[in-house]
């Protein structure tokens, strides 16, 4: 899937979006969805998540065509906008949120493979960690040999994943009921839920963590073969995944109600299957949700590697990321990005650290890369930069841009206070890292701005400290 050269190409590319967005969300998509929301709620969030989703994949298209000099993509944008910090905040944001995800793919592979060998437990017993430690380090020798390598790898998983899915939807389309379907479609019954702006809002930050990856492409821009090829293979990729996620979520609420998804265990996929066709069908999700997951880890360590390493080319991130080995692969970078998911591992198994709490964490960590990105090609638009002569087209994208912008800020508000300041927390150290990268080319660590910026960065980190020393902020 790539040319002599190592660039890669358009399905390779698509591959690794598709490949990063389906890890493990849509596998326990029927119960986490059912526990924040009713019916109704459920489809109004998945259409304001497909438009919201759509203008961002777009923002992503027009900057990958727009400004084919800025590589890296997520972070590179908030950096030529709104300066050195913010550039650096997205890379660290969003390699934050990559690890994270990976150790919450670790906790639900174990949770999975749990069905089959019970001294797994929920992923989180010392038989889990041990066993996720030794498959976490056999994944960072194999990207050690070469990103190519890893990418064709990726393109076998991800095909391999979409079979069972695709079985899913088949089965389930023959097996959905209608009645009940609509039962009890605003979720009346079920009062802990809320209103119905409460379930919808409740339901946002699990379909962001089913999209992260929507960006892969745009992070591999300097590796592509075309550069209009990342575009792409971006909405492709989108438009895919979308289908899926609404079959899978629509169709589990027309095979069980919405409280009985509620209790399940995940991957509630191999439950709902399981109810229609036997234990066979248990067995056929569980198998695909491992094949998933493996491909989907392959897919983010890449992806952590990847933006490292562009955000240290430009000096965003120290100089000692920036070493490749041999086979082109940056290994400092992957070092350090397997050592704190190590780390976290065995966090997890003293926190009693599930998957739900990590992909929340992870999701609101990538809030901030998401929301600069749109409001950068808001920017653009706005001082018709790369516009000169196309008015009408400048117009079309001001409009995508801002709905995209306003559907990052809604995600922020809907992720809620407390993960807000969890973010905090994560963000604050990396400012040893920026300064690290500063004083490398002899330039003054913030601007004015960017001292406040900190500031309030630090206050919300000293919050969420104090909250989670004294009680009232748990993970």
């Amino acid at each position: 899937m790539s040319d002599s050269s190592g660039k890669l190409k358009l399905g390779a590319l698509v591959a690794l979006v598709v490949g990063s967005m389906i890890g493990g969300g849509i596998f326990s998509l029927p119960q986490n969805m059912a526990a924040s929301a009713g019916v109704g709620a459920v489809l109004i969030g998945w259409a304001i998540t497909a438009v919201g989703m759509l203008t961002l994949a777009f923002v992503f298209q027009t900057l990958a065509n727009r400004k084919p000099d800025l590589d890296g993509g997520v972070y590179a944008y908030a950096k030529a906008g709104f300066g050195d910090y913010m550039g650096f905040s997205s890379a660290w944001g969003y390699w934050i949120s990559a690890w994270l995800g990976n150790v919450g793919y670790f906790v639900l592979l174990f949770s999975t493979l749990g069905y089959f060998f019970p001294i797994f437990g929920e992923g989180n017993t010392p038989a889990a960690i041990i066993g996720a430690s030794v498959l976490l380090w056999a994944v960072h020798f194999l990207v050690l040999r070469g990103i190519k390598e890893a990418a064709f790898i990726n393109l076998v998983t991800t095909v391999a994943k979409v079979v069972p899915l695709l079985l899913f939807a088949l089965i389930c389309l023959f097996a959905f009921k209608l009645d009940i379907f609509t039962a009890d479609i605003w979720g009346v019954g079920t009062p802990e839920l809320g209103s119905v702006m409460n379930q919808v809002r409740n339901m946002m930050l699990v379909t962001v963590w089913v999209f992260i990856g929507i960006e892969g492409a745009s992070i591999f821009s300097s590796r592509a073969e075309k550069r209009s090829d990342v575009g792409k293979a971006t909405v492709i990729g989108f438009v895919t995944v979308l289908l899926f996620l609404v079959l899978v979520n629509v169709l589990s609420l027309g095979i069980m109600t919405q409280p009985e998804l509620a209790k399940l265990q995940n991957p509630s996929m191999a439950a709902v299957l399981e109810h229609v066709v036997g234990h066979w069908g248990a067995v056929l999700i569980s198998v695909g949700l491992i094949i998933s997951l493996l491909g989907a880890l392959l897919s983010w360590v890449l992806l952590c590697a990847e933006i490292m390493f562009a955000a240290a080319k430009d000096h965003t991130m120290p100089e000692f990321l920036r070493r490749e080995n041999a086979n082109q692969v940056p290994a400092n970078a992957l070092w350090l990005t397997n050592a704190m998911v190590q780390i976290f591992l065995v966090i997890t198994l003293f926190s009693a650290g599930t998957y739900t709490s990590l992909i929340y964490l992870a999701s609101s960590m990538i809030l901030v890369p998401y929301l600069w990105s749109a409001a950068y090609a808001v920017l653009l638009a706005v001082r018709s930069e790369t516009y000169e002569q196309a008015l009408a087209e400048r117009q079309k994208d001001l409009v995508i841009g801002g709905i995209a912008l306003l559907y990052a800020i809604w995600l922020l508000y809907a992720g809620g206070v407390k993960y807000l300041l969890l973010s905090a927390l994560l963000y604050a150290p990396g400012a040893i890292l920026f300064a690290k990268a500063k004083r490398e080319v002899g330039q003054p660590v913030f601007t004015n701005v960017e001292k406040l910026i900190f500031a309030a960065v630090v206050i919300g980190a000293l919050v969420a400290a104090f909250g989670l020393y004294d009680g009232f902020l748990t993970l």
